[in-house]
């Protein structure tokens, strides 16, 4: 199935898991630690009434990073003294925490899993040394893989394989899916870094 497919048939806690594991990948653009969201993924973790405390945890979240809540489109400041590719990137990073629902219904969860699906891959493009050969993100989540990037591609079948393990593990499937949003994370932080020091 393609992402878009994917993303359409997930439970809500898959949702949840798929936006968040997007937004830990791109901690290194939000200025925080690589254990600022290890809360939310502990609060997605629990058997009985998972989330209970999900909306109080984004809060903290949000307060650590000073994030204020926006709608999916809402813009947020961007940290000086970077290039015009990391300084897009950022903005999309801040959005994608901005917007998460404190409410866990399945409606709020999909639009945000669907947005952060969307602005991770668009920021895994911005920050790519190679081009991308479609015009958008939309093609690639839609299954036309065609003359990828490197990057973007990566990105890409993290997110698939995030969203196929929570499917056929359930609960789980989240410590395979912690792993591979960590690997992602990983590498991100090294493409900024470079990128960082190509401009010294």
């Amino acid at each position: 199935m393609s992402l878009v497919e994917l993303i359409a048939q997930a439970d809500e806690r898959g949702l949840a898991a798929s936006g968040l594991a997007c937004l830990d990948r791109c901690v290194p653009l939000l200025g925080g630690d690589d254990e600022i969201l290890r809360p939310l993924w502990a609060s997605l973790a629990e058997s009985e009434g998972w989330g209970e405390d999900w909306g109080e945890r984004v809060e903290q979240a949000r307060a650590k990073l000073d994030v204020p809540g926006v709608g999916v489109g809402g813009g947020a400041g961007v940290p000086g003294g970077r290039g015009f590719a990391e300084g897009e990137a950022s903005v999309l990073a801040h959005r994608m925490l901005g917007a998460v629902p404190v409410d866990r219904g399945a409606g709020n969860l999909r639009e945000w899993a669907d947005a952060c699906s969307v602005a991770a891959l668009q920021i895994h493009r911005l920050l790519d040394a190679a081009s991308d050969g479609a015009s958008s993100v939309t093609a690639r989540r839609e299954g036309r893989t065609q003359d990828m990037s490197p990057l973007v591609a990566a990105e890409l079948r993290r997110q698939i394989a995030i969203l196929e393990v929570l499917s056929a593990h359930g609960p789980a499937g989240l410590r395979q899916a912690l792993a591979l949003s960590t690997e992602g994370r990983r590498v991100l932080r090294a493409v900024v870094s470079r990128r960082a020091r190509g401009r010294v």
